[in-house]
């Protein structure tokens, strides 16, 4: 398997090259890419048994499920489930609470601008709404003016 996706490039190594700069130049240069697919060798088709199902929903005994294969499946689970257990007991240290506390503000955060500074903005379908309770309102008092 050849790992260099790129030959004869002048970092390879090959030909008894060796590069003029200086090497604190050589380290900030940049460098080509290597890709290489890595296979991660799991099984795509495994699945857990019935019976190690049951035993996590509390339907089976432990010795139950250890039967077989599942022996190895049931570990697991015990195991994940006690890292688990630890994790929810511990405690974050007082000191990084009191990092955390002394991070935030202090003070009510203040409003930049006052809101009659700030810039009025109108969207078209809002402006045709106040348009058309506008001509309305109109019409209303209108009419409301010249009946008897």
């Amino acid at each position: 398997m050849v790992d260099n996706l790129n030959p004869g490039s002048p970092r390879d190594g090959r030909d008894g090259y060796k590069s003029a700069a200086p090497r604190r130049q050589r380290d900030h240069e940049v460098r080509p890419v290597i890709e290489r697919e890595i296979p991660l060798g799991q099984q795509v088709d495994r699945v857990l048994s019935p019976t190690v199902h049951a035993w996590l929903d509390g339907e089976l005994p432990e010795a139950a499920a250890r039967k077989g294969k599942a022996s190895r499946d049931v570990e697991f689970w015990r195991n994940l489930s006690g890292q688990m257990e630890r994790t929810r007991r511990m405690r974050t240290p007082d000191y990084v609470e009191a990092q955390i506390m002394a991070a935030l503000p202090h003070h009510v955060p203040a409003i930049i601008t006052p809101w009659y500074q700030r810039e009025f903005v109108i969207t078209p379908a809002a402006a045709v709404t106040m348009t058309a309770a506008v001509v309305a309102l109109t019409a209303l008092v209108t009419v409301a003016l010249l009946s008897p």
